[in-house]
């Protein structure tokens, strides 16, 4: 039988052996050096070993994880929303009928929905925290004032998605709440009413105002938060993490270290 495997993916053989080695002792060679023919050319290899590797300041704890947190819960609310995308229809007459039925027909529609509700109550409180930890621990100050604007706009970001995702069931509480969250957005200065008559794609709330609600939910708002996080993490890893301020306060400057000797 000819050996139909590349050379490139042979596994070399021993001295001694000859041809004694079978074609399928070969073949388990084979996922480790796709590994690195795609290494080879993508070059990934150096870059996750960086950031995997990393050195972190001492004494971190269980609230540096709030940022992981935050990640993983937008990591949920994507892919449960692309679930409901598949059965629901942005459409004032039948938004709710689409709704009811993820809920009651299709198979474990009511688990995926009831994640993706709460999930955003979770990921709007982990990243309150998460903002919160940044502030108190002093991680905001230079060299990270661009990384704490950046976790800002993030937060804006999330909660936009939360205003443009409680509009999509279209039911009574829905509807009324959006309406007045909108009037509130219309007493804003200067760019208040713009803004307001732009979420409703007209001077009223109308069939397009839920299309608007919904291009904006699944599309818009997801590509600029999914932007920032990278660069979000881009200058995590780069700039380090900061060290708690417990230990930082341990940390006496070399002067006063020698004038207590002293």
């Amino acid at each position: 039988m000819p050996n139909l495997i590349p050379k490139a993916l042979r596994k070399p053989q021993k001295p001694g052996e000859g041809n004694g080695a079978g074609p399928m002792d070969r073949v388990k060679e084979a996922p480790a050096d796709l590994v690195g023919w795609v290494d080879e050319r993508m070059g990934v290899g150096g870059f996750l070993t960086f950031l995997l590797f990393r050195k972190v300041p001492k004494g971190t704890n269980w609230f540096y994880t709030l940022g992981s947190a935050t990640l993983f819960a937008f990591v949920v609310q994507a892919m449960t929303g692309v679930f409901l995308a598949m059965y629901y229809t942005p459409s004032a007459t039948e938004a709710y009928a689409s709704i009811t039925h993820i809920t009651n027909d299709v198979f474990l529609g009511e688990f995926v929905r009831g994640m993706h509700k709460w999930g955003a109550s979770v990921m709007i409180i982990v990243i309150f925290l998460h903002m919160g930890r940044v502030f108190f621990f002093g991680a905001y100050k230079y060299p990270r004032e661009l990384n704490w604007v950046i976790g800002v706009v993030l937060l804006i970001l999330t909660l936009i998605m939360g205003l443009t995702g409680y509009l999509l069931p279209f039911d009574q509480r829905s509807f009324w709440a959006t309406v007045v969250a909108n009037n509130i957005t219309a007493t804003g200065p200067i760019v208040g009413p713009y803004l307001a008559d732009f979420l409703r794609a007209g001077a009223e709330f109308e069939a397009t105002t839920i299309s608007r609600f919904y291009a904006i939910h699944m599309l818009l708002v997801p590509g600029l938060i999914i932007a920032l996080i990278g660069a979000h993490l881009y200058l995590v890893v780069k700039l380090g993490t900061t060290a708690p301020p417990w230990v930082r306060g341990e940390r006496q400057p070399k002067s006063l270290r020698e004038e207590k000797v002293g």
